[in-house]
């Protein structure tokens, strides 16, 4: 058995309302995250299909470990067709409660085994989920094989490496009181190189990665001083990838 810590998923077991309410736990800086995240995701769905012959209502979406929906939810505002996945029922149940559309389909599953057909959808997102995963290249490869051609594969995770070990997970410890043990553990994390690789690999080409991080503004100072997220604590996108990145793929058309 491997001596490597264990991520701790169990704590978005127990959230609760705190997804959408807390201010002093780690899933406040997520939902800070959203912010920078949620629109770019939609900018390039938007553009991606803007020239293609799908009509925008008709575009199908998973969001893959979508958590309590902030993700899910907000392109549920745009889109018809969105369902997100999660294996916690406790965070489906929330999720569920903040859609204002009505319109998601939210489902019980596992990453591994995904409930589609082959090629049946337009968008996949995975967004702070592979570095919870102990095999993220399988989920990358059922990613693919339910996106159709030319669909886009979204991701956003770690790298791995001295500095994340320390400001993802030291600082995070620290800065917010509420950060369990091993909410993400340095082994677990990919460097961006792994990644675009294992999208080679399953037939799906990368195309723009853009690291993302807290704007040094403010609300970000006032928030260290008050251990707290506060409301004007901010993400920002970066050319930096050494921390938190952001990047998407489109899945190529195998009968060329």
């Amino acid at each position: 058995m491997s001596s490597l810590p264990q991520v701790n998923n169990e704590y978005y077991h127990g959230l609760g309302e705190r997804w959408y309410q807390a201010d002093n736990d780690p899933i406040a800086v997520l939902r800070a995250e959203q912010n920078i995240k949620n629109p770019w995701v939609l900018d390039t769905i938007q553009q991606h299909f803007a020239t293609s012959n799908i009509q925008m209502e008709d575009v199908k979406i998973a969001d893959i470990g979508c958590g309590a929906g902030f993700l899910t939810n907000y392109l549920a505002k745009h889109f018809n067709h969105v369902t997100g996945i999660d294996a916690s029922e406790n965070s489906l149940e929330i999720a569920k409660q903040y859609d204002d559309s009505g319109k998601v389909i939210y489902t019980f599953g596992d990453a591994y085994h995904l409930p589609f057909e082959d090629q049946s959808l337009e968008v996949v997102c995975a967004m702070d989920f592979l570095e919870h995963v102990e095999d993220p290249k399988r989920v990358i490869a059922e990613c693919s094989r339910v996106l159709k051609p030319g669909g886009l594969f979204f991701y956003h995770t770690f790298n791995r490496n001295w500095l994340s070990y320390l400001i993802v997970i030291k600082f995070m410890e620290w800065f917010v009181p509420n950060t369990p043990k091993n909410l993400h553990v340095l082994h677990l994390f990919i460097k961006p190189s792994e990644l675009k690789n294992w999208c080679r690999e399953y037939h799906l080409t990368p195309h723009e990665t853009i690291g993302l991080g807290p704007k040094f503004n403010k609300g970000f100072f006032k928030s260290l001083l008050k251990r707290r997220v506060t409301s004007d604590f901010q993400f920002e996108l970066k050319d930096s990838l050494k921390l938190g990145y952001i990047g998407f793929a489109t899945k190529e058309d195998m009968s060329l």
